[in-house]
């Protein structure tokens, strides 16, 4: 699993160094299809729970997780958790982001170095990709 992996790594880092890595990590969200870029982007793709525009599509393709986000480069932090999730999910078993703890951000460490709104913030993104992809699975 992809997403275990990229965890795995994080863990091993010292509470800072998190911070960075996930700063890092920021770039590799990869750019929408050429079908979502639009503006503005429906209301319906936006994670309300989140202060920093997160837009997201998630879906099941055949049994297969596809999660396509966009978050402006000006948040490193919140790009960089949600690309965790884009590139660590795409392309796994709907089983994998289903069974997802719903307090990710505790399960991975990382609420010593997450303010409240944020680790909020997240929860929302992770609820909103499960309803997505229960929703397109039918």
């Amino acid at each position: 699993m992809k997403l275990a992996s990229l965890i795995a790594e994080l863990q091993e880092l010292e509470p800072e160094e998190k911070l960075e890595w996930l700063v890092e990590f920021a770039d590799q969200l990869p750019e929408l299809s050429p079908d979502l870029v639009r503006e503005p982007f429906p209301a319906s793709c936006r994670v309300q729970e989140c202060q920093t525009p997160v837009h997201l599509w998630a879906r099941s393709v055949e049994g297969r997780v596809q999660i396509e986000a966009d978050v402006p480069r000006k948040s490193p932090t919140v790009r960089g958790l949600v690309a965790l999730l884009v590139v660590g999910l795409d392309g796994e078993p709907l089983e994998t982001a289903l069974s997802l703890p719903e307090d990710l951000v505790a399960h991975w460490g990382l609420s010593a170095v997450l303010g409240m709104t944020r680790q909020q913030g997240f929860r929302g993104v992770v609820a909103r990709i499960k309803r997505a992809l229960l929703d397109s699975a039918g």
